[in-house]
C-alpha cells in the first residue's frame, strides 16, 4: 500500500536567467521489497561470483571464501554507517549527499568524484564477463559483448523504475538458481573439507604452490569490498522509495545478508569441490561446472549468468544515473550541464543522466580489466572511509535529534572501520593508488578554481523538502 507523501521541492533553480521551469523531482514508486529486488540485482550476486571472484580465487585461492567473509563482516559495519546516514539525509546523491552534509562541500565532492569512478568502471567490469558465458551458445569478441551489454543496459534504464524493479526481479530469480546450483555440485564433489578454507593455499599462474599470508588477504579485502558493494544502492533509491526513514535502512541491511549468502555458499562449495589447487586458482568456473556436471547444465548455468550481468548493468545504469541527476540538480556543473543532466523524461528517469553513464562504460570495456579491478576497488574503499568518517560526525548539533535509524555501538563501529580500512588502502598496488589518487587531484583543482569560488551558485547539496533535516 503507497502512503500518501507530501509534495518534494527538491532544489531551487540555477541563480541567473539560465534556468527556467520548475524544480527537477523523482516520484516514490516502490517499497522495500521493490527495492531490495533492485539492491540485490546491483551487488549482483551470481554475475560477481562467475566474473569478479575468479580474480580473488587467483590471489588468495582457498582463503577466497575467508577473504569474502572477513569483507562481509566490515561491510556490516559499513551497511551502519549507510542506513543510519540514508536515513538521516535521503537523497539520490548517495554518499555525497551525505558526507558533504556532514562533513563539509569539499569532503562531500571527493565522495562524489570516487563514487563517480565506481559509477563508470563498475559496469564495464561486470559486462566484459558476458562474453566468456555465453560461449556455449554464441561466440562472440569480449569487448563487444561487453559494449552490446552497456548499451542494452542504457536503453532499460530510461524506463520507468517500477517496470524496471520487475524486470530485474525476474533476471534476479534466475541467477540465484545459477549461483544455488553451483553450490550443489560444488558440495556434491566435495574433496577437502572446511579447514582448507582456513588455512589458505594458492598457486600463481606459472608459480608453484604457497601458503596464504595475512597480509595477502588484507591485500584482498578491497576486491571483497567491492564484490558486495552494491547495497549502497539503497541509499541512491532513498528519494523513490516510500518511507525512506524506515525503508532506506530495512534494504540496506537485508541486501547485504541476502547477497553475501548467495555469494559466500557457492564459492565455499567450489574450494571444497575443486579436483585440484591449480583448478581452484585458476578461477575457471565454467570448466568446473561442466567437469561436475555435463554441457548441458553448463550451458544452462552461464546463460542465467548472462541475464545476470545483463541484469546488473540495468540496475547500476539505473543507479549511477540518480547520481549524475543529483549532482546535477546541486549544480556541480556549469548551466547548460546542469540542465541537461537534471532533465527527467517522459517515463520519469533521468534520460540525459542514463546516456552518459552507458554510453562511456561501452566505450570502458575497451580499457584493460586489472586496471579497471584495481582501481574500483581503491576508490570503494575511500569512499567506504569517508562515509565512516561522517557516521562519526553524523550525531553533531541538530542532527544528533533527527529521527532516523540509529546504528548500534556508535562510536566504536565507525573507528574501528576506519582504522581497518587506511590499513587496505595502505596495502593496495601503488599504480592503482597514483591512478585514483591523480583523477582526485584533477577533481580538486575544479573544486579549487570553480566550486569553490561560487559557493552560494555552485555545489549547493538539496534534499527533498519532506526529508530536510
Amino acid at each position: 500500500m503507497t502512503d500518501t507523501l507530501p509534495p518534494q521541492v527538491v532544489a531551487a533553480p540555477e541563480v541567473g536567467p539560465a534556468v527556467a521551469g520548475p524544480p527537477k523531482k523523482l516520484t516514490r514508486s516502490i517499497g522495500v521489497v521493490g527495492g531490495t529486488l533492485l539492491t540485490l540485482s546491483c551487488v549482483t550476486p551470481a554475475s560477481t561470483l562467475f566474473v569478479v571472484v575468479p580474480d580473488l580465487f587467483g590471489s588468495v585461492g582457498s582463503a577466497t571464501a575467508l577473504t569474502i567473509g572477513i569483507g562481509s563482516l566490515l561491510c556490516v559495519a559499513v551497511a551502519f554507517c549507510y542506513s543510519e546516514l540514508g536515513t538521516l539525509i535521503p537523497s539520490a546523491g548517495g554518499e555525497y549527499a551525505m558526507v558533504g552534509s556532514l562533513a563539509g562541500r569539499f569532503t562531500g565532492w571527493l565522495v562524489f568524484i570516487l563514487s563517480l569512478l565506481v559509477a563508470m568502471i563498475v559496469p564495464p567490469v561486470i559486462a566484459l564477463g558476458t562474453a566468456d558465458y555465453l560461449a556455449p551458445v554464441l561466440h562472440v569478441d569480449k569487448p563487444l559483448a561487453g559494449a552490446a551489454v552497456m548499451l542494452l543496459a542504457t536503453l532499460a534504464g530510461l524506463l520507468d523504475l517500477r517496470a524496471n524493479a520487475w524486470i530485474t526481479g525476474i533476471f534476479l530469480v534466475l541467477e540465484v538458481i545459477a549461483a544455488g546450483m553451483v553450490a550443489v555440485l560444488g558440495f556434491s564433489h566435495s574433496r577437502r573439507g572446511v579447514s582448507s578454507m582456513l588455512h589458505g593455499t594458492v598457486i600463481p599462474e606459472g608459480g608453484a604452490s604457497q601458503a596464504v599470508t595475512i597480509s595477502m588477504i588484507v591485500t584482498g579485502l578491497a576486491i571483497a569490498l567491492f564484490i558486495t558493494q552494491g547495497f549502497s544502492t539503497a541509499v541512491y533509491l532513498s528519494e523513490e522509495l516510500e518511507n525512506p526513514r524506515r525503508n532506506v535502512a530495512r534494504t540496506v541491511l537485508w541486501t547485504l545478508g541476502l547477497s553475501s549468502a548467495v555469494i559466500l555458499v557457492p564459492v565455499a562449495a567450489i574450494t571444497m569441490g575443486a579436483p585440484s589447487m591449480e583448478a581452484l586458482s585458476g578461477g575457471d568456473i565454467s570448466a568446473l561446472i561442466t567437469l561436475w556436471s555435463n554441457s548441458a547444465v553448463g550451458t544452462f548455468i552461464s546463460l542465467c549468468v548472462a541475464l545476470a550481468i545483463i541484469n546488473a548493468g540495468i540496475v547500476m545504469v539505473i543507479q549511477n544515473s540518480r547520481v549524475l541527476f543529483a549532482s546535477a540538480r546541486d549544480r556541480a556543473w556549469p548551466a547548460p550541464v546542469n540542465r541537461a543532466l537534471s532533465t527527467i523524461g517522459r517515463f520519469g528517469s533521468p534520460w540525459v543522466a542514463t546516456l552518459v553513464v552507458g554510453v562511456p562504460g561501452a566505450v570502458l570495456c575497451y580499457v584493460n580489466l586489472d586496471t579497471l579491478y584495481g582501481i574500483t576497488g581503491v576508490s570503494v574503499t575511500a569512499m567506504y572511509l569517508l562515509v565512516a568518517v561522517a557516521a562519526l560526525l553524523g550525531r553533531r548539533a541538530h542532527h544528533k535529534h533527527t529521527s532516523a535509524w540509529r546504528m548500534p555501538l556508535w562510536p566504536v563501529v565507525p573507528a574501528l572501520l576506519i582504522l581497518v580500512l587506511c590499513y587496505v588502502l595502505y596495502l593496495q598496488d601503488a599504480s592503482f593508488l597514483k591512478w585514483t589518487g591523480g583523477i582526485v587531484a584533477a577533481a580538486s583543482l575544479y573544486w579549487l578554481f570553480y566550486l569553490r569560488p561560487r559557493p552560494e551558485s555552485r555545489w549547493v547539496i538539496t534534499l527533498p523538502e519532506d526529508q530536510q533535516v
